[in-house]
C-alpha cells in the first residue's frame, strides 16, 4: 500500500457482506457493512487498497509506453515537429496536470492522470508537446492544442473531475481567454 495514500473507511447499515473500495480525488474509499469489527476492518481495508492499486497497476502505462504514445501523436497531430526527449509520469504535480521544458524536450504527467480515460491522457500530452513549439499560452498555441479533435471535451472532463474530487483547477488561461484551462 502506498504510504501517502490516504484512506477513508465509511460505513453503511444496508451493507451486509459486500467489501468495495474506489478513488474519489486523491483518497481511497472503503465501504464496509457497519457490523463489522475493527480487526476485521482493518484486514479488508489492507485487502481492497492493495486489489486498487494491482487493478490501476494495470491500467498505468510505463514511461516507455506513454513515451511511445506520444511520439505517435507528435506524428499524427503536429507532423512530427514537437517530439519529445522524455515523457514520464511524476507523483508530485499536485497543482498541474502536465509541464514541460522545452529546454530539454522533456514532459512530465501527473501520476494523478493513471486511470483516466486514454482520450484525456493524450489531451495532457498533445498539450505538453504544444508546448515544445509554442512556450506561452497564445493564440498560436491553442492553435496547436485544437488540432486534437477531442481538445474541448477533454479540458471539459479535467475540469469536472477537479470539481468532483474538491480540487482546485490551476489558474491558466482557456483558448478564449477563459479561466478555466487545467493543465499547466
Amino acid at each position: 500500500m502506498d504510504p501517502g495514500a490516504e484512506v477513508e473507511v465509511r460505513r453503511s447499515k444496508r451493507r451486509r457482506r459486500t467489501v468495495s473500495a474506489y478513488r474519489e480525488g486523491d483518497r481511497i474509499v472503503v465501504l464496509i457493512p457497519a457490523a463489522m469489527s475493527k480487526r476485521e476492518e482493518g484486514r479488508w481495508v489492507r485487502d481492497m487498497v492493495a486489489r486498487l492499486e494491482r487493478s490501476e497497476a494495470r491500467k498505468r502505462p510505463s514511461d516507455d509506453q506513454i513515451l511511445a504514445r506520444a511520439s505517435q501523436l507528435n506524428n499524427d497531430i503536429f507532423g512530427g515537429l514537437a517530439q519529445p526527449a522524455s515523457v514520464r509520469w511524476v507523483g508530485n504535480q499536485r497543482s498541474r496536470w502536465g509541464s514541460c521544458t522545452p529546454g530539454d524536450r522533456s514532459i512530465r504527467l501527473s501520476a494523478r492522470l493513471q486511470g483516466l480515460p486514454t482520450w484525456v491522457i493524450d489531451y495532457v500530452i498533445v498539450h505538453e508537446l504544444a508546448h515544445l513549439l509554442e512556450p506561452s499560452h497564445d493564440e498560436r498555441f491553442w492553435g496547436w492544442v485544437n488540432r486534437y479533435p477531442r481538445a474541448e471535451r477533454a479540458r471539459g472532463y479535467l475540469l469536472g473531475w477537479s470539481a468532483a474530487a474538491q480540487v482546485d483547477p490551476p489558474d491558466s488561461e482557456g483558448p478564449e481567454g477563459r479561466e478555466d484551462e487545467v493543465i499547466d
